[in-house]
């Protein structure tokens, strides 16, 4: 099977399923016939942006990232706003903590964005590692993170 065939029928069972796991996707493919490995989906999930993020419900489930007509600087300013609860820069590395379920989503919107003074970024549940190029990069994006964060949605600091 060609990769554009089956990474539409990824996107449909995506789509029409709630999918929280990829052996679910897994077994959603093998029930149409679809015969894959964990690589190749894993794989496929990267190449097609695919992120777990809450649906109306509050579950955690795939989606397909989508950037739309959207401008992404203006998402990912209202991302940072709207879920980011602490930023801590550590030399060339920021740790970005987010609502539960938010890390993904956001760093997709920062790979998405491709920024010169972001290396790479890592996303677990709530959080993101974002690595730069060296420390003055790193104090730009956490100046860039902290300039757009919703005070009212920070942690406050045990001093």
């Amino acid at each position: 099977m060609k990769k554009e065939s089956r990474q539409a029928k990824i996107e449909q069972i995506i789509n029409q399923y709630t999918i929280t796991t990829q052996e679910e996707l897994m077994s959603k493919l093998k029930e149409t016939g679809i015969s894959v490995t964990q690589a190749t989906l894993s794989r496929d999930i990267r190449e097609m942006q695919i992120v777990k993020q809450p649906d109306s419900s509050g579950n955690a489930r795939y989606m397909v990232f989508k950037s739309g007509n959207q401008n992404e600087l203006e998402r990912l300013n209202r991302m940072i706003n709207s879920s980011v609860t602490d930023v801590k820069q550590i030399e060339f590395i920021n740790v970005i903590h987010t609502q539960p379920s938010y890390a993904n989503p956001l760093s997709a919107v920062l790979d998405d964005l491709k920024l010169d003074n972001v290396t790479g970024t890592l996303a677990g549940y709530d959080t993101i590692v974002i690595f730069c190029p060296g420390k003055p990069e790193a104090t730009q994006v956490h100046d860039f993170f902290m300039q757009r964060v919703n005070p009212e949605l920070m942690i406050p600091t045990a001093e």
